[in-house]
């Protein structure tokens, strides 16, 4: 399973958004920093949801990066941005 699809099952999963766009960005950086020759390094992710009602834009970043799990340590950067 490519890592795009696993970043979006498990956002899903966590927090039932209403919108959820998760954009492999890996070939902008060709050749950069942190590009691992995988084709998934780098990603763009725009989240709507509910769940982040309340919570500050610091707990909405950790909320998405501990549904994340491991895969924070699989990718080189990950720009988040989250909204309820």
């Amino acid at each position: 399973m490519s890592i795009s699809n696993e970043i979006e099952q498990r956002l899903q999963a966590a927090f039932q958004p209403r919108e959820l766009v998760v954009e492999n960005e890996s070939g902008k950086h060709a050749g950069h920093a942190g590009d691992d020759g995988s084709g998934e390094s780098h990603f763009n992710v725009v989240i709507r949801a509910d769940a982040f009602a309340g919570l500050s834009r610091v707990a909405r970043h950790r909320a998405v990066h501990k549904a994340l799990g491991d895969i924070n340590t699989r990718v080189h950067a990950l720009a988040l941005d989250i909204a309820e």
